[in-house]
C-alpha cells in the first residue's frame, strides 16, 4: 500500500499543472475536487549517482571498443598507444591505473602480474551499460572487492530479451574502414524456457594497422629539425572473441552463468624515437574466464548474492631485436575467486551488509630465477546504508588480509622461499542530502581511505622486482551537488547538471627507479607523493523539436591540478617537486549530440585534452600541446520483411588532426568506418 501511494505522489509530481476533474455520478458522493498540486520527485536510490553511457547514446558513439566509449566520461583519462590494437588503459581522477576496479557483470576483471586492464580487448557488441563511480557503488549489496578501489567501472553486457512469440533473436554485424580493419560480429540469443535463456556471441578483428602521422623532430633550442609524414607499421592486429551465457530466474531473484575467450597475436608498433620508424616486438595473448552469479531475496528482510570466477592468462612477449636486448618471456596466470554478500534489513530505512571474499592468485614464467608468487588475498566488508526523511548516509570499514608468497628457482633448483602476511582495514563513508521535497536538488559528499597491494611485476620482476614494497595508499574527499528538471510540454524536456570538487591524496606511491647505467635496469621503490584537486562537471540535456525530431546532448569537463610532492629538496630548475605529473592536463572535456528523426539518426561527438607534461619536470623539452577530435556518423535503419537493417556511416577525426596521447606514440589522422547489422 504504501510502494502504491509513493508511486501516485511521483505521477501526480510529473504531471503537477494537470487539472483532475471527477464528474458526479448517483453512486459518488463527491461532486468536484478542485485543482491539487502535489509536489514530489523520484526517489533515489544512489548517494554518489554513477556516470553512465547506455542505449542510444552508446550505441551512436564512434567507437570501436570500451576504452574509446569511457573517453566521455569527466574526471578520466585514457592511456591509449594508438591504433585498433594498442594497450589501452584507464585512470580515474590521476589516481593511477591500478586504483581503478573493472568489474564484468558484477566481478572484477583482475591482473595480478601488472595490475592493467586492457580495455581494449572489450568489444561494445555485447555490451549493453557502462557505468563509472567515483569512490564506489552506492549500493551497499556488493562483493567486498567492490568497496576497495578509488573508483570502479561497470560493464554490463546485453541480456536475452524476446518480444512475444518470439524464441530466438539473432544480430550479424560486419564493419570495414581505414587500416583494413575486418570487424564481423554475430551474437544469438535462445529462450529455452520462461525462466531460462541462452546467449552466445562471437566477434573476429583484423586490421593492418598501418596509418599514415606526421612527426616532427625539435632541436634543444626549440628550432625544427625536421617535420615529415610517414607510415605507422607493426601495428597489425587478428583477435578472436567467444562469449556465451545462461540466463535463469527463479522466486524474487535470478542467476547467471558466463564463459569468456579472447584470443589475439599483433604487433607492437613502438615508440618514434631517434629515428626509427619501425619496430619488430609482437604479443600473444589468450585470456579465459568463466564466472557465475546468483541472487536472491531468501526472505523480507534477508537477501543473499555468491559470486564465483576461474581465469586463465596467457602472454607472451617476442623482441627480436638484438640490437637492444632479446627477449622472448611467457607469462601464465591463474585466478579463483569466490564472493558472498548477506543483506540484512534492520528497519524499512536501515539496511547492514556482510561481504566476504578470497582470492587465489598464481604466476607463472619462462624467465630465470623467477619467484612463482602466489598470493591468497582475503576481503571482508561491513556496510550499512540509513535513510532519514531526505538524508541518506552509507558507511563501510573493509578489512584486508593478503598473504605472498614465493619460490625463487633456477630450473629445478630452489634458491629459496619467502612469505609475508598483510592486513589493513580501510573506512569509507558517503553522504547524501534532499534539501527540499519542490526541486529535484541533491548534495553530497564523501571520504574514503584505500590502498592497493603492489603487482606481483613490481615485487618479484627478475633483477626488477622490490619484495619489501610497502602497499600504496590513497584518501579520497569528494563534495558535490545535482539537480534535475523534467518538463514535458517544452522543447528542453529534460536537463540534469552535476558539479564535484575533489582532493584525493596518494602515499607510498609505487615508482621505478633506474638502477645503476644500464637501459634495462630497474627497481621498485616507494618514493612518491602526489596531491591531486580537481572539479568534475556535466551536463545532460534532452529536446523535442518539431517534426518529431529527438535531440540529446552530453558536456563534460574535468580541472586538474595533480602535482608531485615526492621529493621536497627536488625544487631547482627541471625539478619535480610540485610539478603536475605526466599526462594529467589541467583542462579536459567531451562533449556528444545524438539527434534521431524517426529511423535516421545523427552523431557527433568532441574531446578536448589540454596541454600537459610527459613527466613531472614540466619543462619545455617536455611539454605536451592539446589536442582535440571531431567524430561524426550517421545511420538509418529500415525492414526487410522481418528483417530489421541498420546502416552506420562513420568519420573519426574529422580535421585529421595529428596528435599523442602518449608521447612518440602517434594516434590516426581521419579515418571511415562502414558497419550494418541484421536483426532477426
Amino acid at each position: 500500500m504504501v510502494g502504491i501511494l509513493i508511486a501516485l505522489c511521483v505521477v501526480v509530481g510529473v504531471h503537477a499543472q494537470d487539472t483532475i476533474v471527477v464528474h458526479h455520478s448517483s453512486l459518488d458522493s463527491m461532486q468536484y475536487l478542485s485543482t491539487v498540486v502535489v509536489y514530489a520527485v523520484k526517489p533515489y536510490s544512489e548517494v554518489i549517482p554513477a556516470q553512465v553511457l547506455s542505449g542510444k547514446v552508446l550505441e551512436g558513439l564512434n567507437s570501436h571498443s570500451i576504452a574509446d566509449a569511457i573517453r566521455y566520461f569527466s574526471g578520466v583519462q585514457l592511456k591509449d598507444y594508438g591504433g585498433v590494437g594498442g594497450l589501452k588503459t584507464v585512470d580515474v581522477r590521476s589516481m593511477g591505473s591500478n586504483h581503478m576496479g573493472v568489474f564484468y557483470d558484477g566481478i572484477q576483471l583482475g591482473n595480478a602480474q601488472n595490475g592493467q586492464v586492457d580495455l581494449g580487448k572489450f568489444s561494445l557488441d555485447n555490451i549493453d551499460e557502462i557505468s563509472l563511480y567515483h569512490g564506489q557503488k552506492s549500493d551497499i549489496f556488493q562483493s567486498a572487492k567492490d568497496f576497495g578501489s578509488a573508483g570502479n567501472l561497470y560493464l554490463r553486457t546485453k541480456r536475452p530479451k524476446f518480444n512475444p512469440g518470439k524464441r530466438d533473436n539473432l544480430n550479424i554485424t560486419m564493419r570495414t574502414g581505414s587500416f583494413g580493419l575486418a570487424n564481423p560480429s554475430i551474437r544469438w540469443e535462445h529462450k529455452l524456457s520462461r525462466s531460462l535463456s541462452l546467449l552466445a556471441n562471437l566477434e573476429y578483428t583484423y586490421a593492418t594497422g598501418q596509418y599514415h602521422f606526421r612527426y616532427r623532430k625539435f632541436f634543444s633550442d626549440h628550432t625544427l629539425a625536421w617535420d615529415t609524414t610517414a607510415v605507422r607499421q607493426n601495428g597489425d592486429i587478428q583477435a578472436f572473441r567467444a562469449e556465451g551465457g545462461l540466463f535463469g530466474a527463479v522466486t524474487d531473484g535470478q542467476w547467471m552463468w558466463k564463459a569468456y575467450y579472447y584470443d589475439s597475436r599483433k604487433g607492437i608498433p613502438g615508440a618514434i624515437v631517434n629515428n626509427v620508424w619501425k619496430h619488430a616486438q609482437r604479443q600473444w595473448d589468450r585470456n579465459f574466464f568463466t564466472q557465475g552469479s546468483y541472487r536472491q531475496r531468501i526472505t523480507d528482510r534477508y537477501s543473499l548474492m555468491v559470486n564465483a570466477k576461474y581465469a586463465r592468462d596467457y602472454l607472451r612477449y617476442l623482441n627480436p631485436d638484438t640490437t637492444l636486448m632479446y627477449i622472448d618471456n611467457e607469462f601464465w596466470q591463474d585466478e579463483i575467486y569466490v564472493s558472498t554478500a548477506n543483506k540484512y534489513t534492520i528497519l524499512p530505512d536501515w539496511d547492514v551488509n556482510l561481504s566476504v571474499d578470497y582470492q587465489w592468485n598464481y604466476l607463472n614464467a619462462t624467465l630465470t630465477n623467477f619467484s612463482y608468487p602466489t598470493r591468497h588475498t582475503l576481503l571482508t566488508a561491513l556496510a550499512t546504508a540509513y535513510t532519514w526523511r531526505r538524508l541518506k548516509v552509507q558507511a563501510s570499514g573493509l578489512f584486508t588480509l593478503v598473504n605472498d608468497r614465493h619460490t625463487t628457482r633456477n630450473g629445478d633448483q630452489v634458491l629459496a622461499h619467502h612469505s609475508n602476511t598483510r592486513t589493513k582495514v580501510t573506512p569509507a563513508i558517503f553522504v547524501s542530502w534532499h534539501p527540499w521535497l519542490e526541486y529535484d536538488l541533491n548534495l553530497r559528499a564523501f571520504y574514503k581511505r584505500i590502498f592497493r597491494m603492489p603487482t606481483f611485476n613490481d615485487l618479484y620482476y627478475t633483477d626488477i622486482g622490490n619484495s619489501n614494497l610497502r602497499p600504496e595508499y590513497a584518501t579520497q574527499y569528494n563534495i558535490g551537488a545535482q539537480y534535475q528538471l523534467f518538463n514535458e510540454h517544452g522543447v528542453l524536456s529534460a536537463i540534469k547538471l552535476t558539479v564535484d570538487g575533489y582532493y584525493n591524496e596518494i602515499t607510498d606511491k609505487i615508482l621505478a627507479i633506474p638502477k645503476g647505467s644500464g637501459l634495462y635496469r630497474w627497481t621498485m621503490m616507494n618514493i612518491g607523493t602526489v596531491k591531486i584537486r580537481g572539479v568534475d562537471a556535466t551536463v545532460r540535456m534532452s529536446f523535442k523539436l518539431p517534426h518529431d525530431i529527438l535531440l540529446d546532448a552530453n558536456l563534460s569537463y574535468t580541472w586538474q591540478r595533480a602535482q608531485d610532492y615526492s621529493d621536497p629538496t627536488d625544487n631547482g630548475e627541471g625539478g619535480t617537486y610540485k610539478g603536475q605529473i605526466a599526462y594529467i592536463p589541467w583542462h579536459s572535456g567531451s562533449f556528444i549530440g545524438h539527434a534521431r528523426w524517426h529511423d535516421l539518426e545523427l552523431n557527433y561527438s568532441f574531446i578536448y585534452v589540454g596541454e600537459r607534461y610527459h613527466d613531472s619536470s614540466n619543462v619545455p623539452v617536455s611539454h605536451e600541446q592539446p589536442w582535440y577530435t571531431h567524430d561524426l556518423s550517421a545511420s538509418y535503419q529500415f525492414h526487410l520483411g522481418k528483417t530489421r537493417l541498420k546502416v552506420a556511416a562513420e568519420v573519426n577525426n574529422l580535421l585529421n588532426q595529428y596528435y599523442d596521447v602518449i608521447a612518440n606514440y602517434p594516434m590516426p589522422g581521419r579515418n571511415y568506418k562502414l558497419t550494418i547489422k541484421f536483426d532477426v
